[in-house]
């Protein structure tokens, strides 16, 4: 289902969003899942992640910030992405749709890397979830580990899973574990071997980049499964 999210902010009027729920057998609750910076709620990752999320059983919705939408109405591939509290603010919008259209009030928040790094703000702000999901967290720049974007963490309280490449350069895996001993709930980390930012495999790792998404589905599902028992 598309939707058109009223967001009267940043020179747009709305926000384009996806919403999808399961046909029938278990229902596990909402998932907002959060495009990364570069990309857009139907690029190929978005979409078989949440086709993906969707066939598991959570009501999924995927939406697009405004800088986004600024750049689709400019027939314009990108545009840098809105200051920190716009994209709280669109993300809210969402997370409030979320809410209404699943029947869960504390929906999981998961996000590729702008979109984890967004709810790990929301969930630190104490908005409703009970658990997050980052598809590669962007822990600093690329060559750039000393610009830390981990202040809030001792502010978090939900539990969260981290899947996080071994080539990933936007999250060096030991300074993330360091990190993680300030995160305020308790933390998984899942490491993607040789997966880089976009968990990209190359062809020597005998693994096809979309056996990785397979297995990193099959985590969010486990993890799901076993941090919130029914």
């Amino acid at each position: 289902m598309r939707l058109q999210l009223p967001f009267a902010q940043r020179g747009v009027e709305t926000l384009s969003a996806v919403f999808e729920e399961p046909e029938g057998g278990e229902r596990r609750g909402g998932l907002l899942l959060a495009c990364g910076a570069g990309s857009q709620l139907d690029s190929p990752f978005m979409a078989k992640t949440a086709a993906g999320l969707v066939a598991r059983g959570f009501s999924v919705m995927r939406f697009h910030y405004a800088y986004r939408e600024r750049a689709l109405a400019e027939g314009k591939r990108m545009k840098p992405p809105d200051p920190a509290p716009a994209l709280e603010a669109a993300h809210v919008v969402a997370l409030e749709e979320l809410r209404r259209r699943a029947d869960d009030q504390r929906p999981l928040l998961a996000g590729k890397s702008l979109g984890g790094r967004i709810s790990s703000h929301l969930a630190a702000k104490d908005h409703p979830c009970r658990g997050l999901v980052f598809l590669g967290y962007p822990l600093h720049p690329p060559r750039k580990p000393e610009k830390l974007r981990s202040e809030h963490f001792p502010a978090i309280a939900q539990p969260a899973l981290f899947l996080q490449g071994t080539r990933d350069d936007l999250c060096d895996l030991d300074l993330l574990r360091r990190e993680l001993a300030t995160y305020g709930g308790v933390a998984t980390v899942e490491v993607i071997e040789d997966a880089n930012h976009s968990f990209e495999v190359r062809r020597s790792s005998g693994r096809t980049n979309a056996e990785v998404l397979e297995g990193m589905l099959d985590r969010i599902d486990r993890w799901e499964r076993e941090t919130f028992p029914s």
